[in-house]
């Protein structure tokens, strides 16, 4: 196993937020994002993860069975820019739907009861190759807090596919 040269660093990570609208999709890129992204709960079957179950016989393993499906979580931290604004895109606004973003569409299709979106974190190396992963119908809340600097946390269930490229 070669060992890698530069391993890669909150530096060089880029998060694309968007909705489902058919042909010109809605979408934000965070701006001043911490380089925090957090994803919980992947195993095999990215496309749809489960709860393993051991069954046991008087006391030794029977067998392991996957069971319920699981849903990873999601998580990340941005700067407060901006809160919210009738015509810019905001990231707080896209989470809500709200302003520029109340004609959005969730992802889980226009009549869904739960807006979802599509998140992208694209990773670039310092050779210049790309690391993308990708989590579709990802139900986000949003949280805000004053320090220094003010700061939204977002956070989210992946209830779709997840890919890796």
């Amino acid at each position: 196993m070669a060992i890698q040269a530069d391993a890669l660093s909150f530096r060089d990570g880029v998060i694309l937020i968007e909705d489902g609208t058919a042909g010109t999709v809605l979408d934000v890129t965070v701006q001043y994002e911490a380089g925090d992204v957090s994803i919980s709960g992947l195993n095999q079957g990215l496309s749809g993860p489960y709860d393993i179950t051991a069954y046991m016989d008087r006391g030794e393993l029977h067998t392991v069975r996957k069971t319920n499906r699981t849903f990873p979580s999601l998580s990340f931290t941005a700067t407060y820019t901006d809160l919210s604004d009738g015509t810019e895109e905001t990231l707080p606004d896209i989470i809500l739907k709200n302003n520029a973003f109340s004609a959005a569409v969730s992802t889980l299709g226009a009549n869904a009861d739960v807006y979802a979106l599509k998140i992208t974190w694209t990773v670039t190396d310092p050779a210049g190759g790309t690391h993308v992963l990708t989590a579709d119908d990802v139900a986000l809340s949003l949280d805000i807090a004053e320090g220094d600097p003010n700061t939204f946390s977002i956070s989210g269930t992946i209830y779709g596919a997840i890919t890796l490229a």
